[in-house]
């Protein structure tokens, strides 16, 4: 007699397919998770990628949403030697002439934004008091619960604030230059034009999480993340398997429920046979987004800041003024390269003595580019660093670089790129994939992957609804 399989088989052991997998393992079914790389975490891994011994992350590298995630909450994470480190300043936004600084305290932020700072605590205060629910509505797909009754207000305040660009936004609200320029750096996350509708709404949602939860960095790096939910799911009886790279249906072993932590295009690909063809060509209409260009250094000292506030953040938006960000993220919907970069900037080594020897450090950073850009942009990240902390490269022990087709090599789910599973405008920011979000026509088969609400992000919130949806279906 043949041996039986797994009740449940997750393709995938990134964040989401991890929390997916956990999910299902909590109602003491069967899972097994198959890895195609020799190492598990997707968007979480993180390695020597200048040096020996020093710890960069290959991709993510702050965890606001990993901490403010309401089903990681739940989990002893802690257990597995997971340890979140809250820099000083969550996030520093450095200006010709100033910094403006995103603290977790509202008051302590709105000190520093001069005549904005009544502007800023009218908008921010009951967004930032009611985070939880606010966070479990926008890290969700579209539902409507007795709690979104209760709070319709709130709801309909922050939807008109929300629904806005950021740049019509920004300059609803704020007076000065600096408040503007803070919040173009939260929205341009978005990794989308700044003048399309819903930006802003991303802007205010990282500012509240920052407030809220913090923007906090892995000690001893990303990978730590992934390696305490494998540790937590095999707790649980589950099992993970590298090296196990799916290319059909084939592959897999026999089980009730198979879901994919993978995005639209690797589907069709793998289940194409299983799945009907008015469903595959909604999958085909899937459209993904920027890619991103990407720079670890391993340094000799810190980055010489001109404002040394910015050597107590653990995150650095630079690119200057609202008009300056905004005309990068514009040029990059157009399909061009920009020529001054908004840049993502991350120092994680002056709080995380783990990542770098004694008295060096690890530095992170990139830009958005075309999907599948071939641009090198080395010199133009490097010049926004030079524009802020003059004397940077002079620094620099060794650099490694990564373009859109290097993201993809190292995570098979960034598509030229693409970080966030495919394009989280307000068109596929609900009805990812398809309408039908998580399910296929398919029984047995489902999507757990950041191509599904809420996007990209590590909080495995992708998973535990994909999860949440196969266990009704599947195992009725």
């Amino acid at each position: 007699m043949p041996e039986r399989g797994p009740d449940a088989v997750v393709i995938g052991a990134g964040p989401n397919g991890l929390a997916a997998a956990i999910k299902v393992a909590q109602t003491g079914r069967s899972v097994t998770v198959l890895e195609a790389e020799d190492t598990i975490g997707g968007g979480t891994r993180s390695a020597d990628l200048t040096v020996p011994g020093f710890i960069h992350d290959v991709c993510s590298a702050v965890h606001p949403l990993a901490v403010g995630s309401f089903f990681f909450r739940t989990l002893p994470l802690a257990r597995y030697g997971l340890e979140f480190i809250h820099p000083e300043i969550p996030v520093a936004h450095p200006l010709d002439g100033t910094t403006v600084e995103l603290r977790r305290s509202l008051e302590e932020t709105s000190a520093g934004l001069g005549a904005d700072a009544s502007a800023y605590l009218r908008v921010m205060r009951p967004l930032v008091r009611n985070a939880d629910f606010l966070m479990t509505q926008f890290f969700a797909p579209l539902r409507l619960t007795p709690a979104t009754a209760v709070h319709a207000a709130l709801l309909a305040r922050f939807g008109m604030l929300a629904i806005r660009s950021a740049v019509g936004l920004s300059k609803a609200i704020f007076k000065q230059a600096p408040t503007r320029a803070l919040l173009a750096g939260l929205a341009a996350h978005a990794i989308q034009p700044l003048e399309n509708l819903s930006t802003g709404g991303y802007g205010l949602m990282l500012a509240v999480s920052a407030h809220a939860f913090g923007w906090p960095v892995a000690r001893g790096g990303s990978q730590k993340i992934a390696d305490a939910l494998a540790g937590e799911l095999r707790s649980l009886g589950g099992r993970v398997i590298t090296g196990r790279r799916v290319g059909s249906m084939a592959d897999l072993p026999p089980a009730r429920a198979y879901l994919f932590d993978v995005t639209p295009r690797q589907l069709v690909a793998i289940a194409g046979d299983a799945l009907p063809r008015s469903y595959l060509n909604q999958l085909n209409r899937f459209r993904y987004g920027p890619g991103v260009f990407k720079c670890d250094w391993a340094l000799d000292a810190p980055i010489p800041w001109r404002d040394s506030r910015c050597l107590r953040a653990g995150t650095v938006h630079l690119g200057g003024t609202l008009e300056e960000i905004a005309a990068s993220e514009a040029a990059i919907g157009k399909g061009q390269a920009a020529q001054a970069p908004y840049v993502l900037l991350s120092q994680p080594s002056l709080f995380d003595a783990t990542r770098a020897p004694t008295g060096k450090h690890t530095v992170w950073a990139y830009c958005h580019v075309p999907n599948g850009s071939t641009v090198d942009m080395t010199d133009r990240i490097e010049a926004q660093i030079e524009r802020f902390a003059p004397g940077f490269k002079n620094r620099v022990l060794a650099r490694n670089v990564m373009t859109p087709a290097d993201v993809e090599r190292h995570n098979a789910n960034c598509i030229g790129g693409d970080i966030n599973g495919g394009s989280g405008d307000l068109r596929q920011w609900f009805l990812r994939p398809t309408w039908r979000q998580y399910a296929t026509p398919n029984r047995q088969i489902y999507i757990c992957s950041s191509s599904t609400p809420p996007t990209g992000g590590v909080h495995g919130l992708c998973g535990f609804f994909a999860a949440e949806t196969a266990l009704r279906r599947a195992f009725r």
